[in-house]
Parts: C-alpha cells; sequence; structure tokens
C-alpha cells in the first residue's frame, strides 16, 4: 500500500467536509430552524444556528394547519406500492435480459436504456391522456401506475444477475429446475443488496414526487405529502418555521428507510448493482 502525504490527506478531508456541508448542512438548517421558538429571530446576522429554546410547538402547529398525518398515510400507501411493484417488476424484467436466451434481448434492452433518456416532462401529458381514459385520474392508483416499473430499476437488477456465474444456473438445470425455480430459490436470494437499492430508490422517488401527484390528483383528500406541505407556503409565506418543520416530517421516513437498509445497500453496491 502507498503511503498518503501529509498535505493530500488534509487536502482530502477538507473536499469531505465541504461536501458534507453541502449535502447535510440545508437539512440541519432546516431541523434548527423547526426548534426555533416564535420569540427567536430566523433571520439574525449572523445566523443562530443552534436555538436558545427548543421546542417542538411547531410540529404541533403543522398538523393543526394542515391534515399532515393523512397526507403522509398517503404517500406512504403510494410509496409502499411503487416499492413491491419495482421490486417484483424490476427482478422479473432484469432476471430475463440477463439469464434468459431469447430473439431481441438486445433490443429490449437498448429500449429501456433509451427510456431512461426520455424526460419526464416530455411525456407527461400523454401519461395525463392515458390515465383520464382509463378512468384514473384523481385516485392513488392513478399516481402509483407510471412508475410501477422503472428503467433503471431493471438495468440495476440485469446488471446484478448478469454477475451471477452462469454455472450455478447449468448446475440447477441438470438438477432439474425450471426457470421459475431458478429465478426464485438461486438467483433472487443472491442480489438480496441490489433489491434494496431498487426499494430505496423507489420508496424516495414516490415519496418525493411532486409534479405528477400535482397533475393527477384534484381531491384533497387524496393529496401526498409534497402536494399538501406547499399549503404552508401560501398560507403561512412568512413563517419558515412551519415550512421547516413540514420539511423535516417528509424527510424522516427516507431518513429512517435508509438507516434501516443501509447495510443491504452497501451490499447493492459490492454486488455491482450501481455498476456500468
Amino acid at each position: 500500500m502507498t503511503r498518503v502525504r501529509k498535505g493530500e490527506l488534509a487536502l482530502r478531508y477538507v473536499l469531505l467536509l465541504a461536501v458534507l456541508a453541502l449535502t447535510v448542512g440545508p437539512f440541519l438548517w432546516q431541523l434548527s430552524t423547526s426548534l426555533k421558538g416564535p420569540t427567536e429571530d430566523i433571520y439574525s446576522s449572523p445566523p443562530s444556528f443552534l436555538p436558545r429554546h427548543p421546542t417542538l410547538h411547531n410540529y404541533e402547529r403543522v398538523a393543526d394547519t394542515i391534515p399532515v398525518w393523512d397526507y403522509a398515510f398517503n404517500s406512504l400507501k403510494v410509496a409502499t406500492a411503487n416499492v413491491a411493484t419495482n421490486c417484483v417488476g424490476s427482478a422479473l424484467a432484469g432476471y430475463a435480459l440477463a439469464r434468459l436466451r431469447y430473439r431481441g434481448r438486445r433490443a429490449a434492452t437498448l429500449a429501456f436504456v433509451l427510456a431512461m433518456l426520455v424526460p419526464v416532462e416530455g411525456i407527461i401529458i400523454a401519461q395525463f391522456t392515458t390515465m383520464r381514459e382509463l378512468g384514473l385520474n384523481n385516485t392513488l392508483i392513478g399516481v402509483v401506475l407510471p412508475g410501477c416499473i422503472g428503467a433503471m430499476n431493471v438495468l440495476l437488477m440485469r446488471n446484478a444477475f448478469l454477475n451471477l456465474p452462469y454455472e450455478i444456473d447449468e448446475a440447477a438445470y441438470v438438477d432439474g429446475a425450471n426457470v421459475w425455480q431458478r429465478f426464485l430459490r438461486i438467483a433472487l436470494p443472491s442480489v438480496k443488496g441490489t433489491v434494496a437499492v431498487v426499494a430505496i430508490f423507489a420508496f424516495m422517488g414516490a415519496w418525493d414526487d411532486f409534479l405528477w401527484p400535482l397533475i393527477v390528483l384534484s381531491d384533497p383528500s387524496k393529496f401526498t405529502l409534497t402536494i399538501g406541505l406547499n399549503y404552508l407556503h401560501g398560507t403561512f409565506a412568512n413563517d419558515e418555521r412551519l415550512v421547516a418543520a413540514g420539511t423535516v416530517i417528509a424527510v424522516a421516513p427516507l431518513i429512517a428507510l435508509f438507516a434501516g437498509l443501509q447495510r443491504y445497500f452497501f451490499r447493492g453496491v459490492g454486488e455491482g448493482a450501481v455498476k456500468g
């Protein structure tokens, strides 16, 4: 192993701290703002990072202002359905692209790659028209359906299945295992880390989505959390404490999800799930 000079090592730590400040700093600032009471000046110069008298009253005010827990439950239903459909559908499609032999497999893989290049804004009108024709406007199913299987998730699963030795499939085939048995009993348990990666990406994408639920939903009782929190900006535009508290409520489930699945997430990176 080569020894790293002290100056180069110090530069690396400085760059890491700078990236950490840029990524985690805004969230910590929102958390600090959400804990500040009404008597504290959040626009003071120089700014005060730590609240002098921490309070949870802002979170209570958010719940009193909008039905935040109903919106969170709607988001949870959408995100859970999105995780289930992406994990199942992406695993099946990825296995078919990686392990099965059939005519047109390369063209199918290319189609998924090209699908990633199409911006969502370019097809959102077609999606809305499709949901309207199916009678799924203003329903949570209409929110879930367009993103139920993501092209990136399919390619992640394909790359993970490609890293498995073909000798395992051949041995199972000799023992009489059919394609479903090879998929369920051999291939899928070997890529659990990648399935966790897909689950995290699917949950984050559905939980944070704002544009599509805003377009397809019109009944306030079916709004997701991202849409519902937008009312805090309109009604209380000058009270950033409520906005910060709502932001923390929206981000907290994502942090909890990643904390619970981080071991599997990094295992998925080791399996080659995010490699080209």
